[in-house]
């Protein structure tokens, strides 16, 4: 059992899945910052107001005895849109890498056509005609 775990570990697509996996997990991270530090406050300044902070309060809260509202409910759109953001940049990036890959994908020749030789009915006209022999 030991040993066809090892053979499926070592399987090149299996390798190539978790490296892309990795690769992926670190790519989310770049494009979260580049939508939370760039996108973000670019976007910010046309509402005037911080993007992830966008919220719609659906309960009031009440205070407690250190002055903290507790108990309020907010709908936060801007959390949200920010991720909906990201998710467009990953699958941008996807879709042109992996139209990059298949450009680069050396294209199939197609294949040689058969060579011409007697037909069918050929062969079978020199079958019957040397029986007849």
């Amino acid at each position: 059992m030991l040993k066809e775990f090892k053979e499926f570990a070592m399987k090149g697509n299996l390798i190539d899945i978790a490296v892309g996996f990795v690769m992926g997990a670190a790519f989310k991270e770049v494009v979260t910052a580049f939508t939370g530090g760039i996108v973000s406050p670019l976007i910010g300044m046309i509402f005037d107001s911080d993007f992830k902070a966008l919220r719609y309060q659906l309960k009031e809260g009440t205070l407690n005895d250190a002055g903290e509202t507790v108990g309020a409910v907010f709908l936060e759109y801007g959390t949200f849109l920010t991720n909906v953001i990201d998710f467009i940049i990953v699958a941008f990036v996807m879709f042109l890498v992996v139209k990059g890959v298949n450009n680069m994908k050396k294209k199939e020749e197609p294949a040689p056509a058969a060579p011409a030789g007697p037909s069918e009915v050929d062969l079978l006209i020199e079958i019957r005609d040397s029986l007849k022999k």
